[in-house]
């Protein structure tokens, strides 16, 4: 068998022979391949004596990568085999057979076809390629989902199960994003950037967020909690926190069903102290049916301080995670950056009425979830309430 040099080192001798005048057997006599080589490598070039080419960057498999592969694989060498022979990943050689072939063959092996496989490789990476959104149908459809404020992923989702044969009609959300944010990537409205969560016109990194720890008594921690609510598999049990306006002088109050994802809001018109706080947590908590009651968890703000009136009128016991950690309340966190789209920052949310709260919980809780199976968090709600002894949901954490 050939090393990659040597099979190189030969090919560019066959060349240099083919360019002075000599036969296709001669050739292959003097490098010492056999004529089905040579024709292998004057087919896969029309003939035409071939320029000199770049070296390969490394990156990506090239032309005497994909022989190799195909003269391995025909012997019957193991995926993981020949992808120490190549000193690639097992993945990559599995990745580029399954990409460009097999066709049965006679003996019942997949044949892989080397210069096939490469004039692919071309083509899908010439550039620029050609936009999804030039199809004028998935990009009306994009854009009106995004103005309902869907994300991308939301929307991509519901793609792939609207139009399950059609290929043209569905689109990753990285290329909703791309879309969006750089600039000759797509044919969406310029706009629509205003209707994702964070609303940003550019793309920023992550960042992490905490509140500073209050003095509450009688805190029960998290790490008390039990086990059944982390993994989601029995209904009624909530996390909540505050949405914050300008100066923090305004808050609205908002509770996550762990489960369904439900969302409640609860309207703070005066203040957002401790009593108003559980008078509107206690409002709220008294509409679920006692099944549904099982457990809040909060951060540790002070808000929360009367705990123990709450915990004693509802039976619903309340844990506090630990400071700067709002991962423990991932649902909350995530329902709150949703509200966001909503209620933005630096403005003032005792502006809005308690209806106004309601319209956004229902559009907030009719959206499908990928978490849910693709229904909505209203529906599973609907399915734990008039259903209580079935599971509303397969979720995922």
């Amino acid at each position: 068998m050939l090393s990659k040099k040597e099979r190189i080192d030969k090919e560019a001798r066959f060349w240099v022979l083919m360019a002075q005048g000599s036969t296709l057997i001669a050739a292959c006599e003097a490098v010492g391949v056999d004529r089905r080589t040579g024709r292998r490598w004057r087919q896969a070039t029309g003939g035409r004596i071939p320029r000199k080419k770049p070296e390969p960057s490394g990156r990506y498999l090239c032309m005497e990568d994909r022989l190799q592969i195909a003269d391995l694989h025909l012997a019957g060498t193991s995926v993981r085999a020949i992808a120490a022979q190549l000193k690639r990943s097992a993945s990559t050689v599995s990745r580029e057979l399954r990409r460009n072939g097999p066709e049965t063959g006679a003996r019942g092996r997949g044949k892989y076809a080397p210069y096939a496989a490469q004039k692919r490789a071309e083509l899908r990476g010439r550039r620029p390629k050609a936009s999804k959104f030039d199809d004028l149908e998935l990009a009306s459809l994009v854009q009106a989902k995004l103005c309902v404020k869907w994300s991308p992923e939301q929307i991509s989702d519901d793609l792939a199960m609207t139009f399950p044969d059609r290929a043209e009609m569905r689109v990753c959300p990285e290329t909703i994003y791309q879309a969006l944010y750089v600039q000759g990537r797509g044919h969406l409205r310029a706009d629509l950037h205003q209707h994702l969560r964070t609303g940003r016109a550019v793309r920023r990194p992550r960042r992490s967020t905490g509140k500073r720890a209050g003095k509450i008594p009688d805190m029960i921690l998290i790490s008390e909690r039990p086990a059944e609510v982390a993994d989601r598999a029995v209904p009624g049990h909530w996390e909540g926190d505050l949405v914050l306006g300008s100066n923090c002088r305004s808050a609205i109050a908002t509770l996550v069903e762990r489960q369904t994802r439900f969302a409640m809001l609860v309207h703070l018109p005066d203040d957002h102290g401790a009593i108003a706080v559980r008078d509107g947590l206690l409002a709220a908590i008294k509409t679920l049916p006692e099944h549904l009651r099982k457990s809040l968890t909060w951060d540790q703000g002070t808000e929360l301080a009367q705990h123990r009136q709450i915990t004693a009128a509802t039976r619903m016991d309340i844990y506090f995670c630990d400071p700067h950690s709002p991962w423990q309340r991932g649902t909350n966190e995530n329902t709150n950056g949703l509200l966001r789209q909503y209620f933005p920052k630096g403005t003032d949310l005792s502006a809005h009425s308690p209806e106004r709260l309601l319209e956004v919980a229902a559009e907030l809780n009719a959206r499908p979830r990928k978490s849910l199976g693709g229904i909505t968090p209203a529906q599973a709600m609907e399915r734990l309430i008039f259903e209580p002894e079935k599971p509303a949901v397969a979720t995922t954490a």
